[in-house]
């Protein structure tokens, strides 16, 4: 390598291929919490209420016709005057349900209901109207529901700011050539305005750390071979080789490599 080569880094398929499964994580989630918060969960609501509805049904029919045998006349006169049972309060239910809702058709029917056999008329109406074959045992709350909005709010924001560092953190570089070097954030550091070099955490993360003068006082800059490059020796990455043109120009204090534990003791 020439003491004028410029040496770029770009981000590593490593990081874009992290950011980007994280980025479709928190999406995959945004999507799934704002379903059960919008509509999942109100539509296992109406699930629930209304295969309790057949159970309510057949327990009636029964206790009808123990009293005073029943006749498909007199049972299609009751059936059709009923209701499904539903809570008062809205936010648990579908947002486009019309009530009062009358029992389904299938429960005026005598034949069928004389069965007794609610989970036999709950799968055929449920695969008819395209239901869960097996509704919730418990109903969701208002509460419970509002959560999962909670939770869509939380995803949603966590995959705009993953996706503001995956498209920054793409758009940047580091490089270094025969006169400074230029961090990701866009700073130039000249070598001669580098006091100390910290190369503790380099062999085995990728990260250096460099203090140096500048107008305002002394600062310090990081180093990210694993985002940028890529550091490894045996493969002469970019980002080694990067280091390498930062220590041949570097005059000042040396923290170098394998020196972490025996820093660490003195401190």
């Amino acid at each position: 390598m020439h003491d004028s080569e410029k040496i770029i880094c770009k981000p590593t398929p490593w990081f874009l291929l992290r950011a980007g499964v994280v980025l479709l994580m928190f999406s995959v989630f945004s999507v799934l919490f704002y379903i059960d918060g919008t509509t999942g969960y109100r539509k296992k609501n109406f699930e629930f209420y209304v295969n309790a509805t057949f159970k309510e049904a057949t327990s009636v029919f029964s206790k009808m016709d123990a009293e005073t045998p029943l006749t498909e006349e007199a049972w299609r006169e009751f059936a059709s005057k009923q209701t499904v049972r539903f809570p008062d309060d809205p936010e648990v239910l579908p947002a486009d349900l019309k009530l009062p809702m009358p029992w389904p058709d299938i429960l005026c029917d005598y034949q069928r209901v004389k069965t007794l056999q609610h989970n036999a008329l709950w799968r055929d109406y449920s695969e008819k109207n395209q239901l869960n074959e097996k509704p919730a045992e418990e109903p969701f709350k208002a509460t419970k529901i509002k959560e999962q909005m909670h939770v869509f709010s939380v995803c949603i924001s966590l995959s705009v700011v993953t996706l503001f560092f995956l498209i920054r953190t793409s758009r940047r570089s580091l490089s270094a050539d025969a006169e400074a070097l230029t961090t990701a954030e866009g700073k130039t550091i000249p070598y001669d305005s580098m006091r100390v070099l910290d190369l503790r955490k380099w062999e085995g993360k990728g990260i250096a750390f460099i203090e140096y003068e500048s107008a305002s006082g002394t600062k310090r800059a990081r180093i990210d071979g694993l985002t940028y490059g890529g550091f490894s020796q045996e493969k002469n990455q970019p980002a080694e080789a990067l280091m390498r043109q930062i220590r041949s120009h570097f005059t000042g204090e040396m923290i170098d490599y394998g020196l972490e534990e025996e820093v660490k003791s003195e401190e």
